[in-house]
C-alpha cells in the first residue's frame, strides 16, 4: 500500500489525501471544518489529482470521499463573498471559479479510470454536482442530497448540468426550485446513486465496487468509458455508427483477443 499526497505544493498537501491500495486510488477531501467545500484550493487539488491519476496506468479505479461529517457542501461561500471586493463586484472571479469547477468536473469523466463517489452526511449544491458527475456512487443510508442554492438566492445552474443528466427532469427541477433535500433511498430511486448502504458497510461496498472494476481489462474500460459519455450526446443513429467503430477498435486490442480465446477455452485470460 502506498500513501502520498496528491500534489507537491505544500498548501495542497493536506486538503486532499491520496492512498493507493493495489490498483485502486482513494482520494479523501480533507477540509472537515468547511464540510469539504470546493474552495479554490480544493478545486485545484482535485483537478491535479485527477490529472495525475489519469496518467498512472497502475490505477484502474478511483474512490472519492470526504473526511469528517460530510462528503461535500458545495462551493466555499466565504471565499465567494470575498471575491466581491474587486472593482467589478466579483464578476471575473465568479466566472473563473465556475469555469475551473466545470473543468474539474469534466476531467472526472474524461479520465480513463471510473470514479466512484463514496458519499456520507450531506452532498449539497456543487457537492451534489460532484456526486452526479462521478461515474458511480455509493452512499450511506443517512445521507441527504440537495441543490439548495435557491434557498439563499443563488440558483444551482452549474450543478443542474450534471443533475439533469442523472435524474428525471421534473424531479431535478423540483429539487432546484424548492431547495428540497432528498434522502438516500430517493437518490437511488431517481438514479443519482447506484447503491444505498448502511453506514458501517459504506467503505466496504465502495471498495468492492472498485475491486470489481479493477479486475477488468483496463484498455476495455477506458475505451468503454469514453464511448459511454460520447454516445450519450448523439442521436440514436449517430450513436450506433460511432459505437460500432468503437467495438472494432476494442476487438483489435491484443488483450481482447486473448480474453475471448480464454473464455472459449474455459480458462483465465493472461492479459499483458
Amino acid at each position: 500500500m502506498t500513501v502520498h499526497p496528491s500534489n507537491t505544493e505544500r498548501d495542497k498537501m493536506t486538503i486532499l489525501l491520496r492512498e493507493d491500495t493495489g490498483h485502486i486510488a482513494t482520494l479523501t477531501m480533507n477540509a472537515p471544518e468547511r464540510l469539504n467545500a470546493l474552495s479554490d484550493a480544493m478545486l485545484a487539488a482535485l483537478h491535479g489529482a485527477f490529472d495525475q491519476i489519469a496518467q498512472d496506468s497502475s490505477i484502474r479505479a478511483v474512490i472519492l470521499r470526504g473526511s469528517g461529517k460530510a462528503f461535500c457542501a458545495g462551493h466555499d461561500l466565504k471565499e465567494m463573498q470575498a471575491g466581491r471586493q474587486s472593482p467589478d463586484g466579483g464578476a471575473a472571479y465568479f466566472k473563473d471559479l465556475f469555469d475551473r469547477c466545470a473543468a474539474m468536473m469534466q476531467r472526472i469523466q474524461s479520465m480513463p479510470q471510473p470514479v466512484i463517489a463514496q458519499v456520507h452526511g450531506i452532498a449539497t449544491a456543487a457537492g451534489c454536482q460532484l456526486v452526479a458527475t462521478c461515474d458511480l456512487a455509493v452512499a450511506s443510508d443517512d445521507t441527504r442530497f440537495g441543490v439548495n442554492g435557491v434557498n439563499i438566492g443563488l440558483f444551482c445552474s452549474t450543478p443542474m448540468v450534471a443533475l439533469t443528466r442523472n435524474i428525471h427532469r421534473k424531479a431535478a427541477f423540483e429539487m432546484l426550485t424548492t431547495g428540497r433535500f432528498i434522502n438516500t433511498r430517493e437518490a437511488q430511486d431517481l438514479g443519482l446513486i447506484n447503491r444505498a448502504v448502511h453506514t458501517d458497510a459504506l467503505e466496504r461496498d465502495a471498495q468492492e465496487l472498485a475491486q470489481a472494476i479493477a479486475k477488468k481489462l483496463p484498455s476495455a474500460v477506458k475505451i468503454g468509458k469514453q464511448a459511454f459519455y460520447a454516445q450519450a450526446q448523439m442521436t440514436t443513429a449517430e450513436a450506433y455508427a460511432y459505437t460500432g467503430d468503437v467495438m472494432v477498435q476494442n476487438m483489435l486490442v491484443d488483450d481482447t483477443n486473448e480474453g475471448i480465446n480464454a473464455f472459449l477455452e474455459k480458462r483465465d485470460p493472461q492479459w499483458s
